[in-house]
């Protein structure tokens, strides 16, 4: 039992590292975009893909990186993961322009796609079955925190060292975890199976052609040649690919799980709120630097009940989850992250309070923290045991596609209706964003009715005792 308990918590810390790693650098990158532009130059859509070149590339090949640790061990897989993401951690921090950023981060993404899965499929291993609501709440804390804390760590690093502390962050953390999940974790692996590559190479250029087209709608034209290649050939090439993996007898994305209303409920929900809530944060943060003037740290220091409120949040919704069900809990954290966006556009102005802005924050703040832990619960009891690796990494692959697909969409939203160039055009353009992702986020919360409420167990049939 000690054992057991030991092999646990060393199993919640490092997979807790690794996933605060990997979620931390979608949206850490986010309060630096104005250091970054000023030092490396770029427009709109350079800092965009300076965000999405990792979030797509972590999208498209989790999968593949779950599917790599079935097949070859997954602790072995997830170390090599984590020396990937902390090799290109090093090589952001070293960019001498914003092209090479822009490819480091890309490399950084395969890094987080193959170790970002196998985190909480070795956690899922590690834990007893009547005890995964606290743990995935635990876990959910974590990668919460770190989602929600990016603006702030980033803007401090940025501040009081450079914007490539960002980066430079992530090496020690790698590398003291590589000999730590050598001899930590306990090896296991999945049905053996071969690799689908025809999958993730429709999926990747599929995704690619659909984000590019959107942050280049604006500024070549949405009617211009390559806008138009790729808003008709991303969704055709998805149409394909869900042609081949139900074709294929391995696919990458088996498309019997969609069959579960759960799963399939919950992976809408979450790319629908990672889209609104990850497109916000993008304008937000640079909102609290470009027109209220504050600097890096100070912009996340006005975030900060945002940032915490999942740390305080995400335990209890855990183990709230175990007693009436994930339905209800990410429902209403959903229903909350729309009101706290609606909130924040109806105050949104160039002269606006801190105080004005304190309830969005908080309500925000509140609704993310409801959503991640019960969220990985309801995926992982959605499926058999021997599909929660092909389940995580679709879960986590729909997050990331959702975040690519909403930083690119509000952008081209903010950027049609406003600008850089005043306060005011800023404002005029991020208003009709956030009420773009206000729309988003409330269609997720009514995907997430669709979840089914959790069948009662039955009592045991009492045996018969015959008469004397």
């Amino acid at each position: 039992m000690r054992s057991q308990r030991a092999t646990l918590v060393w199993t919640l810390v490092i997979t807790g590292l690794a996933g605060f790693m990997a979620s931390l650098d979608n949206l850490v990158v986010t309060t630096a975009l104005p250091s970054i532009r000023t030092d490396l130059g770029g427009g709109l859509e350079d800092l965009e893909w300076t965000v999405n070149s990792y979030t797509l590339t972590f999208a498209v090949l989790l999968l593949f990186g779950s599917a790599l640790g079935d097949r070859f061990g997954r602790r072995r897989i997830f170390g090599i993961g984590v020396a990937v993401f902390t090799a290109a951690s090093a090589a952001a921090a070293l960019a001498p322009g914003i092209e090479a950023l822009i490819a480091a981060r890309a490399v950084q993404g395969v890094g987080a796609a193959i170790m970002m899965p196998l985190t909480l499929t070795l956690l899922t291993a590690a834990t007893p079955e009547n005890r995964r609501g606290l743990v995935f709440g635990i876990w959910g804390a974590i990668n919460g925190l770190a989602v929600a804390s990016g603006p702030l760590v980033g803007g401090t690093l940025t501040e009081h060292l450079s914007w490539q502390w960002i980066f430079w962050l992530n090496v020690p953390v790698g590398i003291a975890l590589l000999p730590l999940a050598r001899l930590r974790l306990v090896e296991s692996r999945g049905p053996v199976a071969r690799l689908d590559v025809t999958g993730t190479l429709l999926a990747s250029v599929a995704l690619f052609a659909l984000v590019y087209a959107l942050i280049r709608g604006n500024a070549d034209g949405w009617t211009s040649g390559p806008v138009l290649a790729g808003l008709v050939c991303g969704p055709l090439l998805l149409a394909v690919f869900v042609g081949w993996e139900l074709r294929t007898p391995h696919p990458m994305l088996p498309m019997h799980l969609f069959r579960s209303r759960a799963f399939s409920a919950m992976n809408a929900a979450s790319l629908l709120m990672f889209a609104g809530m990850f497109g916000s944060i993008f304008l937000l943060s640079q909102f609290l630097q470009t027109v209220l003037g504050h600097s890096p740290t100070d912009a996340g220091l006005r975030m900060l009940p945002w940032t915490a409120m999942p740390l305080l949040v995400a335990p209890v919704a855990g183990a709230l989850s175990d007693r009436i069900g994930g339905r209800p809990v990410v429902a209403a954290g959903l229903a909350l992250q729309a009101v706290g966006l609606g909130l924040f556009a109806l105050v949104a102005a160039t002269d606006v309070s801190y105080a004005a802005q304190l309830p969005a924050l908080i309500v925000s703040g509140v609704g993310m923290g409801m959503f991640f832990a019960p969220a990985a619960g309801v995926v992982m009891a959605s499926v058999r045991p021997h599909e929660q690796g092909m389940a995580s990494g679709a879960n986590n692959a729909f997050r990331e596609l959702g975040g690519a697909i909403g930083v690119a969409g509000l952008a081209a939203v903010f950027a049609e209706q406003g600008g850089y160039t005043t306060g005011t055009t800023f404002v005029d353009g991020l208003v009709p964003a956030l009420w773009l992702g206000v729309a988003i986020v409330a269609a997720a919360a009514l995907s997430a009715l669709l979840i089914p409420r959790p069948t009662p167990a039955k009592p045991p049939t009492p045996e018969l005792v015959p008469a004397a």
